[in-house]
């Protein structure tokens, strides 16, 4: 273990789950261009990022909230809705146990 790469790890995770709760406020929030925009930035970083330190679930899903948001004209559907709070949560969770899982190796 590379305790330098785990720190790193550690940060990337505190700031994925900054951004994924971001991204759900957005969702539960005022919807506008801009918020659309932003969510989409957002899931975009945690895409890319995500990989990059090895995180693959963090990186799907995170690729899945953008083709959602990308589909996304306006206002979202319900179904579309009820899609991105699933993979929201299922980001949340992921980052919560991969934080456990570092915490554990300390």
């Amino acid at each position: 273990m590379d305790p330098e790469f785990d720190e790193l790890k550690r940060e990337f995770l505190a700031e994925a789950e900054a951004k994924i709760k971001e991204i759900e406020s957005l969702l539960t929030g005022e919807d506008g261009p801009k918020s659309r925009q932003r969510m989409l930035y957002l899931a975009h970083q945690l895409k890319g990022a995500g990989g990059s330190y090895g995180y693959q679930r963090i990186s799907t899903e995170s690729a899945a909230i953008e083709t959602v948001l990308e589909k996304i004209d306006t206002e979202p559907t319900d179904n579309q809705t009820q899609e991105l709070t699933s993979r929201i949560r299922n980001t949340i969770d992921e980052i919560r146990q991969r934080m456990e899982e570092l915490a554990v190796t300390e």
